[in-house]
């Protein structure tokens, strides 16, 4: 900067050339004085311009004079304050434009060891304060930083020439782009340490149930049962005592845990070892013993700790026991459910289930029935039951169907008002949206969550749902179902609507058409018998077939086309095998009407290859990837349609991926093959 750019300004400007002023005021009064007297005026001018000479000699000295000592003062203040920043508690520098180091103080250089010689870059200090990162921030801000071991809030402050100089009551300066930054360093290493702490010692509620009591019980003899209940309070005990946590058992089969939130990342590192451990119990036992367990984390309080745990609980039993389900604020994260789910013979669940139905319908004039979007056959036909369910009633029900699949088409054909089935029994959602009010039932079945159904919009329109199905339950659920009926053990929806019709009323009666339909619901989602099929599948068929099902009947209705079935072949003939034991294949989606249908049916034929574990298809149809995942007992695919965003059983499950290709589906697929079997969810 030129030393004749510094100007004076301000008050001090005014009081140099004050003087000036009163030599103006002077000539003006001389005026006066000439108009009254000239010889008084002449004497009065020439005192003036000697006042005018004297005021010009004194402003121009005294200026140069001001200005040395306004420098020294400068010089000296600046002093003073170099050596308050140099003593300064806070470790501080000062930064050029290009982040290099222009001065440090002593706090700073005994922190780091850089002293004021050093002008290198601030990056090799601290490697997030790059060059870019400063010139692309505020004029104010502050960040985090590790050093060696400590860790410091670091406040930076931009520093304008510009500002500097404008912002001055004495001097202006040159405008300049350029800026100094000059930074703090806070140590919040205690202030962290103790948040930590804080954070670990907040309490977490568990709770932990026995899934299959009564039934290991009763599969050992009487003198034995006290001492598979001892062993298996034993192993809950001693596990969660290794954590410093309270057990307290509440009833027979459940367990109430308190432990610390610091042992929550053991517990998650170790799976929860725990499960395996209690499987191990035998004293003569035939089955396993399996737990549940739900824990609440992350609330605000310790009520809201249990709530999360009383609804991780239920989640975990809704998707069929034998794993751990974990709600931390928002975020639910579930491990273990390896193991089948145990099928439970006592039927005074379904007798309940359905006395509640009946009275749900009888309370609601009007029934509205909904699948999941897409629906398949097991969807319709659990439709059809709880049709025949309202109409035995007295009550108008309608089913929610927007596209008919030429897998559904024979089955809908048999409802038309010649064979005396009202006309608008099938209705698109658009309708059914001006029929709903809050008078109106809604029953969904085949699926527990909203985004799936054929029109989500439904369920916000009335405060009455019911839910029937057979799949595990995610973290999207429909929420506040007046009735819920979820059984992951059941081989279909249509199994469990068959058990509820038959304890329904005694004089339900249906038709052979509607026997059929609910027949073949359970046909498709078994794989005929093959697939999740327990002693209640084939008591709720006989049902079916005492209703009137016909078998070849049936069969024909299920009946593919012929382009189907060459996509189904396609699919079958292009598999590749991954991992040796995984077959991927794609299904060609051209000129087929339902190839989420024909993507299934390969998934379940390429079981039939020796060496196959898992099965896995992919199709594409209206803008989604759609997979489906088939095994027999070996790989929990469910499992792993749960990493991609999907769900469902044990051996039977599906995804659905979107802004995605084909290529890219089929790598995130085999990519999370290879993290399961990294972290041993998936053993081959």
């Amino acid at each position: 900067m030129k030393k004749n750019d510094v100007k004076l300004r301000g008050a001090l400007r005014v009081y140099l050339l004050f003087p000036m002023l009163v030599t103006i005021f002077l000539v003006v009064l001389d005026v006066t004085v000439f108009m009254r007297s000239i010889a008084l005026g002449f004497l009065f001018f020439g005192a003036t311009i000697i006042y005018f000479l004297y005021a010009r000699f004194y402003y121009l000295r005294t200026k140069r004079l001001l200005k040395r000592e306004l420098v020294n003062f400068a010089t000296q203040y600046g002093t003073v304050q170099k050596q308050l920043l140099n003593d300064f508690d806070i470790p501080y520098a000062l930064l050029d434009y290009n982040a290099k180091f222009l001065w440090v103080n002593r706090q700073f250089t005994e922190l780091t060891g850089k002293d004021k010689n050093y002008h290198k870059s601030v990056s090799t200090v601290f490697p997030s304060l790059t060059k870019e990162f400063l010139q692309r921030g505020e004029r104010e801000e502050s960040l985090h930083v590790p050093y060696e071991d400590r860790y410091f809030r670091v406040c930076l402050t931009r520093m304008y020439f510009d500002s500097m100089a404008q912002g001055g009551e004495l001097m202006d300066l040159d405008e300049s782009s350029e800026y100094l930054t000059a930074i703090y360093l806070f140590d919040e290493t205690e202030l962290n340490r103790y948040i930590q702490q804080n954070e670990e010692q907040r309490l977490v509620a568990a709770l932990v149930y026995i899934d299959n009591y009564d039934e290991a019980l009763n599969s050992i003899e009487e003198v034995k049962r006290s001492l598979l209940v001892a062993l298996i309070d034993r192993k809950v005990n001693k596990y969660f005592s290794e954590i410093d946590a309270l057990v307290r058992k509440i009833e027979k089969d459940k367990y109430f845990v308190v432990f610390k939130n610091k042992y929550l990342p053991q517990l998650r590192e170790s799976r929860f070892a725990l499960m395996e451990d209690v499987k191990s119990v035998k004293v003569g036992n035939e089955m396993a013993v399996t737990l549940s367990i739900g824990i609440g984390a992350g609330g605000d309080s310790y009520t809201q700790n249990y709530e999360y745990a009383r609804m991780s609980i239920d989640l975990a039993l809704g998707r069929g026991g034998d794993q751990v389900v974990v709600r931390e604020g928002e975020d639910v994260a579930y491990y273990g459910g390896k193991a089948k789910q145990v099928e439970r013979n006592n039927r005074v669940k379904a007798r309940v289930k359905a006395h509640a139905l009946q009275e749900v319908i009888m309370s609601r004039e009007h029934v509205i029935i909904m699948g999941h979007s897409i629906s398949d056959v097991d969807a319709l036909g659990a439709a059809i039951g709880i049709y025949c369910a309202a109409r035995v009633l007295g009550k108008k029900a309608q089913i929610v169907l927007n596209d008919v699949t030429s897998s559904l088409r024979p089955l809908v054909e048999g409802f038309s008002e010649e064979k005396g089935y009202p006309a608008d029994l099938f209705i698109q959602s658009d309708e059914a949206i001006l029929l709903t009010n809050r008078n109106t039932l809604v029953m969904v079945v085949d699926t527990n969550r909203p985004s799936y159904t054929e029109c989500p919009e439904l369920l916000k329109r009335t405060d009455t749902v019911c839910v029937f199905d057979h799949h595990r339950q995610g973290s999207e659920v429909i929420e506040n179902p007046v009735l819920s009926y979820v059984e992951p053990y059941a081989s279909s929806a249509c199994e469990m609507i068959a058990e509820v019709l038959q304890y329904f009323t005694e004089n339900i009666r249906l038709e052979p058409h509607e026997a059929d339909c609910i027949y073949a619901g359970i046909l498709i989602d078994t794989n005929n018998f093959m697939t999740k099929t327990g002693v209640r599948t084939f008591e709720a068929a006989a049902y079916l077939r005492r209703a009137g099902a016909e078998v070849t009947r049936v069969r024909k209705l299920l009946r593919d086309d012929m382009a189907s079935y060459k996509a189904r072949a396609e699919a079958v003939r292009s598999a590749e095998v991954y991992r040796e034991s995984f077959a991927i294949s794609v299904c060609p989606a051209e000129d087929l009407e339902s190839p989420t249908i024909a993507c299934a049916q390969a998934a379940n034929e390429l079981l039939n290859i020796a060496g196959i574990k898992a099965s896995i298809v992919l199709t594409s149809y209206q803008g989604k990837i759609y997979i489906s995942a088939r095994s027999i007992d070996e790989v929990n695919v469910q499992l792993l349609m749960e990493r991609l965003g999907g769900g469902g059983h044990m051996n039977v499950a599906g995804a659905q991926l979107t802004n995605c290709t084909m290529a890219q589906a089929k790598r995130r697929v085999q990519e999370t093959i290879d993290v399961m079997l990294k972290e041993g969810d998936i053993v081959i």
